[in-house]
């Protein structure tokens, strides 16, 4: 396919997300089964293009008066991709598959690129419902911080510190331009062409060998703020596919115990594939039977570590995701929250006295952050929040401190501060 015709295919995928209101993803899948005549890169070119329009879709929408998915598309060429009207115009003249010449007013407004009067929630690209909860947690800054959101993110990966080391990980993965990366002292760095492609990771001997897993920065940091050691007894609660298990584990040198469990089976099937490739065998997965919650109370009272990654809107990670941010709504939001506080309750049974609860989520909202935490303590008043300063000591990372939350206890990263993944992590002791 020509360029050309991959930005008529882009607006395509576009309509049918916006027509049907399906997710990205299954709207991208559904086009090439329908068009088997484009090849892996041509899909994966298109892909990109739909995800930098959906990165900057307000913006896009604003420069060109209206949000059409053509309108949409053009935008984002401008915004997202940086090319001058000439050479969008040059891609849009009509011949074969290529889309409709520019019409007059849409080259003008494609020169002029212009955002004056604009509120911020199309200057920093993020929803208009979710700017008072913006506003609250960055200020005057909420517009650069929905901009560093809307920007592609590299390819993070963490060593496996049971195979290697990050040293030898470089130097495995030097031909990829791995570099290490600022805050995680596992974690290493790619960034991903002018097409927003990353590289092949599947046929890369270091990946498929276990040595490095596919991990964001910020997520690195999470499990590295648990301070899990040898010995210790750990509840993973909300495991998923098990990606912080795994780095926890990485720390315990494959002494003690990981029990990962998650209320949906389906979620945790990727996790035996992913400890087997990376040699792990200190965790035991509690999978839910049926309809029956995970069988933990053997544990109850007894963990050291209670790690709750919890379910959220997850606005931190819409520069991997940004057709989330479009997705999600106020109604969501309020279903996020009555989870966390209910994981929270949930996780109190299974610490020990000494213990702690390792709160996390991949929000930048200080209502799924700071004012659960805030919730949970007035609830639990044995339980005291270790300060950030501390929480980064104890990790043995203390350059962390400088993230310490400005809205109560905990962490706070993101891609405009740490140039990671959107964290935030509390550490809840039980006294």
């Amino acid at each position: 396919m020509t360029p050309a015709a991959r930005i008529a295919a882009a607006i395509e995928v576009l309509a049918a997300i916006e027509t049907q209101r399906r997710p990205a993803h299954d709207a991208m899948r559904e086009w090439g089964i329908a068009h088997r005549f484009a090849g892996s890169k041509d899909r994966s070119a298109i892909s990109a293009l739909v995800h930098d329009a959906l990165r900057v879709r307000a913006s896009a929408s604003w420069i060109m008066g209206e949000a059409t998915p053509r309108a949409v598309m053009l935008g984002a060429l401008r915004r997202a991709r940086g090319m001058d009207a000439e050479g969008i115009a040059a891609l849009c003249d009509g011949v074969g598959h290529s889309p409709a010449p520019l019409t007059g007013d849409e080259a003008a407004r494609l020169v002029a690129d212009d955002l004056t009067g604009a509120p911020d929630h199309v200057r920093g690209d993020y929803p208009e419902w979710l700017a008072p909860s913006f506003e609250a947690v960055f200020g005057e800054d909420s517009v650069s911080e929905g901009r560093a959101l809307a920007e592609r993110a590299p390819v993070d990966l963490r060593a496996n510190a049971l195979k290697i080391t990050r040293e030898k990980a470089l130097d495995e993965l030097s031909h990829l331009g791995a570099e290490p990366t600022k805050l995680s002292p596992l974690g290493l760095r790619i960034a991903i062409g002018a097409d927003g492609r990353g590289p092949a990771l599947q046929a890369e001997p270091a990946y498929v060998r276990g040595l490095v897993e596919v991990q964001d920065e910020g997520s690195q940091i999470a499990a590295l703020l648990a301070a899990a050691k040898p010995g210790m007894q750990v509840l993973d609660l909300c495991a998923g596919g098990g990606g912080k298990t795994l780095a926890i584990a990485g720390g315990m040198d494959a002494s003690g115990q990981i029990y990962s469990a998650d209320s949906d089976g389906r979620r945790l099937m990727p996790i035996f594939a992913r400890l087997e490739r990376a040699g792990v065998r200190n965790v035991q997965v509690r999978a839910p039977k049926g309809k029956l919650p995970p069988a933990l109370n053997d544990i109850k009272g007894r963990c050291d570590i209670v790690f709750v990654d919890a379910p959220c809107t997850g606005t931190g990670t819409w520069r991997r995701n940004p057709d989330a941010k479009w997705r999600t709504r106020p109604g969501a939001l309020e279903q996020r929250i009555k989870e966390q506080d209910q994981v929270l309750d949930d996780a109190v049974q299974f610490v020990k006295a000494g213990g702690t609860i390792v709160y996390v989520t991949c929000s930048l909202l200080r209502e799924e952050d700071e004012d659960r935490v805030a919730a949970f303590l007035n609830r639990h008043p044995d339980f005291l929040p270790i300060e950030a300063a501390h929480m980064a000591r104890r990790a043995e990372l203390p350059q962390l401190a400088e993230y310490g939350s400005k809205l109560g206890p905990g962490i706070r990263l993101t891609p405009r501060s740490a140039g990671t993944d959107g964290f935030y992590v509390c550490v809840l002791l039980k006294q």
